[in-house]
């Protein structure tokens, strides 16, 4: 076992809420295998007080993730520092004195759609937020249309509109065969659907980004009603590991390894 000393690099998980989070223990375990002087923290933090935080984990030599609900805040605080031209960041760190930033949650999500084998055609998202945004790149970089379920119709629009800003098609949520849940709801037992399966008849394939033991009741009901389904958990796996290659870029990131330790977590 590594001992944590006063050279320890520190890296943590910023968000609220954090203590459901997985990555510590992905990450550690990635660490440790490659004999790192590392070490990854959850840590529960207000939008307030998230600039501060990055600031004095970047002072340090370490970096972070960014989740729920800050990715967008910490995109547009390390824009002010004049380090970021990112329109959401869930990846910093710093190289050679000078700070990063990137987006890897496209990344997981492609990863994990490929898994499942989706199919050609356009995707509806379920939600608005920063994971929604990421879900979008991830559509432009495979070149395929959206639809947007939104319980606000405001927020909705504003996420069509970004679609069209970056060159992504608008699609009718009865053309799309791929449907992303980008909404919380699933962490909780009491959250009701992000969707109901009956609501989404034309559905083939199903990726909740949320993740937990035994699965979402979402994932649990869309592979009852005929569609291959999938939790959170792979693209957990691969947007970790693309962080982890930002920061240790002269290191293939362990997937196996962290892999294994998410699975553990969650058995």
């Amino acid at each position: 076992m590594t001992l944590i000393g006063g050279s320890t690099r520190v890296y943590a998980l910023l968000g609220d809420p954090v203590a459901h989070s997985l990555s510590p223990a992905m990450q550690n375990a990635a660490f440790r295998a490659l004999g790192l002087d590392a070490v990854y923290v959850a840590l529960r933090c207000g939008e307030g007080a998230l600039a501060g935080v990055i600031d004095t984990l970047l002072r340090q030599g370490g970096g972070g993730n960014v989740t729920i609900p800050h990715k967008e805040a910490a995109a547009a605080a390390l824009a002010a520092r004049g380090d970021c031209d990112l329109p959401l960041c869930n990846t910093f760190w710093s190289e050679n004195g000078v700070t990063r930033c990137a987006e890897t949650d496209s990344e997981g999500i492609l990863a994990a759609l490929a898994r499942l084998g989706s199919p050609a055609g356009p995707w509806c998202l379920i939600g608005t937020g920063g994971s929604a945004r990421a879900a979008l790149r991830a559509a432009h970089r495979a070149g395929v249309g959206v639809a947007v379920r939104s319980r606000s119709a405001e927020r909705g629009d504003r996420l069509r509109a970004a679609a069209a800003a970056a060159g992504v098609p608008a699609a009718a949520a009865e053309s799309c065969t791929v449907l992303i849940n980008c909404t919380p709801l699933g962490l909780s037992d009491t959250d009701p659907l992000p969707v109901p399966p009956s609501d989404v008849p034309w559905t083939r394939v199903a990726l909740d980004l949320v993740y937990r033991r035994g699965e979402t009741e979402w994932v649990r009901g869309m592979r009852a009603a005929g569609c291959v389904a999938a939790d959170g958990r792979e693209v957990l796996v691969e947007q970790g590991a693309a962080a982890f290659e930002c920061w240790h870029p002269k290191r293939p990131a362990p997937r196996e390894v962290m892999r294994a330790a998410v699975r553990a977590a969650l058995a």
